[in-house]
C-alpha cells in the first residue's frame, strides 16, 4: 500500500509541477538541511511567493505532499482521499496563489532516494550542505553517501545553479558532476560566497548570537543571527545568500531576509533551564553533527562558576562504524572541556570509554540505558549555571531530557521537537 501511495503521489506531484512550473530549490546533505531550508525560505519570501516543507516532509511521501500543499493523511483513507482531490483540483482548476518557488529539503536514507525525488521534481537550484557518515547501514561508506547526494546537482541543466560547500572535500568536488553554474560557499578565500569576521557574542550564560559578514563579488554585508549557537550554523546563512544571489537578490536584501531566520527546533536552539542554559540539538545526530555541536560548546565562554555538560544519546544507523564513532565521540567530549558527560543508549559504554581514555574521570561520567531512565535522575545531576548540550539520534528521544530540564516544561510544544500527539503516544 505504501508503494502504491508513493506512485499516486508522484504522479499527481509531476502534473502539478508541470502545470505551475515553479522554481525549485532542492537541498540535501548529511547535516544542516533543515536550517538551510529555513534560512533560504527567510530570504526568498521577501521577494517571492514561497513554500517550504513542513515538519520532516523530505522523503518519497513528504516531498509530493509539499508540492500538493497538504499534510499527511496518516492511517485515514478519508484523509488521503481529500488529499488526492486537492491535488486533482490543482491540476484542473488554476490556483492563482500557487507558489512561485518551492524550497524542498530532500533526504536520503538509502541509495536511490535523491534520484527518485529529483525525477519527480527536477530542481533549478541544487544545494549540498556537507557530506558525512550517516545512514551507513544502508550506504556502507561515506563515498556512497556522496554519490547519492550529488544527484541533486548532477541532474541540473546548464541554466541552473549548483550550490556546494567549498570547505567540505566530498561536496566541493561535486562541481565535476554538474552542467550547472557552480556557486561555492564557505570560509575559504576561494569560495564564491564566504563568511568573514566571525565572532560569537557571549555574556556568562546569555548568548545573544553570532555576528559575521558575508562577502561576495568584492562587497560585504554585516549579518547578525540572534540566538544562534555554533559556527556551523553560519552555513545556513551562506546557503541562503547563495540561493538569494541565484534569484537576483543583492546582499542588502539578503541581510534583511536573514533577520527573520531563527534556528529550527532541536537544531542548536537555546532553551532556558532552571538557572541553566540548554543547547537543544535533539532533532537527530551523526558523527559530523555531534563533532560540530561539541566544537561549538568548547568555544563558548561560560564564566568561572559554570560547567559545560554534555548529555549525549546514541548515534544510530552507522552500521560497522558504530563502535568507533561512539568512542570518537567520547574522545571529542574530553577535548571539549566538558566537566560532566551523561551517556544515554545502547552504545553508552563506547562513548564513556572514549572519554575515560582521553582525560575524563569516572566521577565525571554517568550512564543511562535510555532517555526514560535518564529523565528519572537527570535533575539531580545538573547544577546552577551549567551550560548543557543535549544531542542524540531521533530514535533515542533525547527531547524528553530537555523537557525535564527546561524551566517551563508546559511550553514544550512551543520549543521542542516531536511534541505532536503521534510522537507523544
Amino acid at each position: 500500500m505504501k508503494k502504491l501511495l508513493e506512485k499516486v503521489l508522484a504522479l499527481l506531484a509531476r502534473k502539478i509541477v508541470k502545470k505551475y512550473n515553479p522554481q525549485v530549490v532542492g537541498i540535501t546533505g548529511s547535516m544542516g538541511k533543515t536550517s538551510a531550508k529555513e534560512a533560504v525560505y527567510a530570504v526568498l519570501k521577501t521577494k517571492f511567493n514561497v513554500r517550504k516543507n513542513i515538519k520532516n516532509y523530505n522523503n518519497e511521501i513528504g516531498v509530493p505532499l509539499t508540492i500538493i500543499g497538504e499534510e499527511s493523511g496518516g492511517k485515514s483513507a478519508g484523509a488521503w482521499l481529500k488529499i488526492f482531490l486537492a491535488a486533482i483540483r490543482l491540476i484542473f482548476v488554476h490556483d492563482k496563489e500557487y507558489p512561485e518557488v518551492l524550497v524542498l529539503e530532500m533526504g536520503a536514507d538509502k541509495p536511490g532516494d535523491i534520484g527518485y525525488l529529483t525525477e519527480i521534481i527536477p530542481c533549478h537550484v541544487g544545494v549540498v550542505t556537507t557530506i558525512g557518515p550517516a545512514h551507513l547501514e544502508a550506504f556502507k561508506t561515506v563515498e556512497n553517501v556522496a554519490k547519492e547526494k550529488q544527484k541533486i546537482v548532477s541532474h541540473l541543466m546548464a541554466a541552473d545553479t549548483a550550490i556546494l560547500n567549498f570547505d567540505d572535500p566530498l561536496t566541493g568536488k561535486m562541481h565535476q558532476k554538474t552542467k550547472a553554474k557552480v556557486v561555492f560557499f564557505g570560509y575559504n578565500e576561494e569560495a564564491t560566497v564566504r563568511a568573514v569576521e566571525l565572532s560569537s557574542q557571549t555574556e556568562n550564560l546569555n548568548l545573544s548570537g553570532i555576528k559575521f559578514k558575508i562577502a561576495f563579488g568584492g562587497s560585504t554585508v554585516p549579518i547578525f543571527l540572534p540566538g544562534v549557537v555554533g559556527a556551523h550554523q553560519i552555513n545556513a546563512a551562506l546557503i541562503a545568500a547563495s540561493v538569494g544571489i541565484a534569484f537576483g537578490l543583492n546582499l542588502i536584501e539578503i541581510a534583511e531576509g536573514l533577520k527573520n531566520y531563527s534556528t529550527p527546533r532541536g537544531r542548536m536552539s537555546l532553551v532556558e533551564g532552571n538557572q541553566t542554559l540548554i543547547i537543544d540539538d535533539t532533532y537527530n545526530s551523526s558523527p559530523k553533527a555531534a563533532r560540530a555541536a561539541l566544537e561549538a560548546l568548547s568555544k563558548l565562554n561560560t564564566g568561572e562558576n559554570a560547567r559545560k555538560v554534555a548529555i549525549l544519546g546514541d548515534m544510530l544507523e552507522l552500521g560497522d562504524y558504530t563502535n568507533e564513532a561512539h568512542y570518537d565521540l567520547g574522545k571529542q567530549v574530553a577535548e571539549a572541556g566538558v566537566k560532566l558527560l551523561i551517556c544515554v543508549g545502547n552504545f553508552r559504554n563506547e562513548t564513556a570509554c572514549g572519554a575515560l581514555e582521553n582525560g575524563l574521570l569516572n566521577t565525571q561520567i554517568v550512564q543511562f540505558k535510555n532517555s526514560d531512565e535518564a529523565v528519572e535522575s537527570i535533575q539531580k545531576l545538573v547544577q546552577p549555571n551549567d551550560l548543557i548540550l543535549i544531542k542524540g539520534s531521533q530514535g533515542v528521544r533525547m527531547e524528553k531530557v530537555v523537557k525535564v530540564l527546561m524551566k517551563e516544561p508546559e511550553k514544550a510544544d512551543e520549543f521542542l521537537v516531536r511534541q505532536s500527539d503521534e510522537w507523544l503516544k
